[in-house]
């Protein structure tokens, strides 16, 4: 009798074996028991991460020092503002507190009406190098009650010497310490002033350092500076 079909269907196939396979693929390693390699870093890439860090951790020091550096700024700025608020406040409370300053003088200064200046040599002949002080008097003559005012110092109320038109000296050669005087009825003012028989020049220099005047006759007189009306009399007077 013939085989029934599916018996010789089943006899063409391949039949499977029940044992293991030789083509099937090894199982890999990593899912056995063995342990994974640990990977190396070349030196090159350890100092590259080095250098980073250090560019790193600089910029940061560079950054927290900017922002104490600004906080510091930012106090004293503060502080100095504070303190110029204060010296403000200051400034206005001693400008408040000040006295206000008192009113000018109503006294006129003094003219040839109200003051007469008179000049003495000590002497008529003085040798030559030597030195002649004359004595100058300033009196006030006026009738106002007020008076007057007048600057007494040797580089307002001027004595001049001179050799016929030639002016020899003035005491304004130098300046001289402010003395100003109130001229008033009764009041009189002397003063001393000493020649040592030299010629002055532009510039203030000591009577040491000026040269002597030659023998002859000389004449001396007080004038105001700045009022050519208020003078005295003219003296005479000889060098030998």
């Amino acid at each position: 009798m013939p085989k029934p079909p599916h018996q010789r269907m089943s006899s063409n196939r391949p039949q499977r074996s029940s044992g293991t396979s030789s083509s099937r693929s090894p199982r890999p390693a990593s899912q056995g028991g063995a342990k994974p390699r640990k990977r190396t870093m070349s030196k090159s890439r350890r100092a590259m991460y080095r250098k980073r860090r250090l560019v790193f951790f600089g910029a940061l020091l560079a950054f927290l020092i900017v922002c104490v550096l600004c906080v510091y700024s930012l106090i004293r700025g503060a502080v100095a503002a504070h303190d110029w608020i204060g010296v403000a406040d200051r400034m206005a409370v001693s400008r408040s507190a000040a006295p206000a300053p008192p009113q000018k003088s109503k006294v006129k200064d003094c003219t040839a009406k109200n003051l007469q200046m008179t000049l003495t040599p000590a002497a008529d002949v003085v040798p030559l190098g030597g030195s002649l002080e004359f004595t100058a008097t300033m009196t006030y003559v006026g009738s106002d009650p007020a008076g007057c005012f007048v600057d007494g110092a040797d580089d307002a109320r001027v004595l001049v010497i001179k050799s016929g038109a030639d002016t020899v000296w003035r005491s304004d050669a130098c300046e001289a310490t402010y003395r100003p005087l109130l001229m008033m009825e009764g009041v009189s003012d002397e003063r001393k002033i000493v020649w040592d028989t030299v010629r002055s020049g532009g510039e203030c220099k000591a009577s040491a350092e000026l040269p002597h005047v030659d023998r002859g006759s000389y004449t001396a007189q007080l004038v105001i500076d700045g009022d050519t009306h208020v003078e005295s009399k003219p003296v005479a007077f000889t060098v030998g």
